[in-house]
């Protein structure tokens, strides 16, 4: 048989899972490097200590997967996460933190993450859910972000502050948490970027909000 012949009928390897990992400790950073480099279907393509460097090199490196600190010297994974999708929804965020916090949880949903794990986690279950995510899958319980949903949708009616936002604000709201950026909220619902933006302003300031993270956390809340 000829070389090319050969060839002709070889299988190209998969390409393998490109991961980048940002946590400020750069012990747990090699740690996870020689974790992930064992997996065999998973390329480590960077690392940072902090946000502000994170959201500069992520989306320019485009892995598949961010694997992200809960907390950072200088901001978080979640705004880590919130930012980079901002750029480039296809980067799925996956936060990986010491704490299990509920209203960091659902600031998770509300920033687009695809799953939200604890740092005790083994790290055969790690890699998992790399996979998992990278695959289009989600780690986050689907009745959680549901339940918070539906009390966006039918919360109770003596609640003040939801009554104050128009039909258009309230669905705003249900896609915010949804973890959707402006822009995936403008193709949504046929609106153009600027106009959501104005909803999203209007709708934190009849909240007495300042930022779509304490909204997720304000709609956390209404579940309770």
């Amino acid at each position: 048989m000829s070389d090319e012949a050969a060839g002709a009928g070889a299988v190209e390897a998969p390409r393998p899972i490109r991961v980048y990992l940002v946590d400020d400790h750069e012990i747990v950073r090699r740690g996870l490097r020689e974790i992930l480099s064992r997996a065999g279907d998973i390329e480590v393509v960077g690392d940072s200590a902090s946000a502000e460097e994170a959201v500069r090199r992520i989306p320019a490196l485009r892995p598949d997967v961010a694997v992200l600190d809960g907390r950072l010297p200088d901001g978080s994974g979640i705004d880590v996460c919130r930012q980079v999708r901002s750029v480039d929804p296809t980067i799925k965020g996956l936060v990986l933190t010491s704490y299990d916090d509920d209203d960091a949880l659902f600031a998770a949903i509300m920033a687009g993450a695809s799953g939200y794990l604890l740092k005790q986690v083994q790290g055969t279950d790690l890699v998992d859910g790399i996979r998992r995510v990278a695959a289009g899958q989600s780690l986050l319980d689907p009745s959680v972000t549901a339940h918070v949903l539906d009390r966006i949708r039918n919360g109770p009616p003596e609640d003040p502050h939801l009554r104050e936002l128009s039909p258009q604000e309230k669905r705003i709201l249900e896609l915010v948490v949804e973890g959707l950026t402006n822009r995936e909220v403008a193709e949504h619902m046929s609106l153009s970027e600027k106009t959501v933006k104005n909803y999203v302003s209007s709708m934190l300031a009849k909240l007495g909000l300042t930022s779509r993270t304490q909204a997720a956390v304000f709609a956390t809340r209404r579940t309770v």
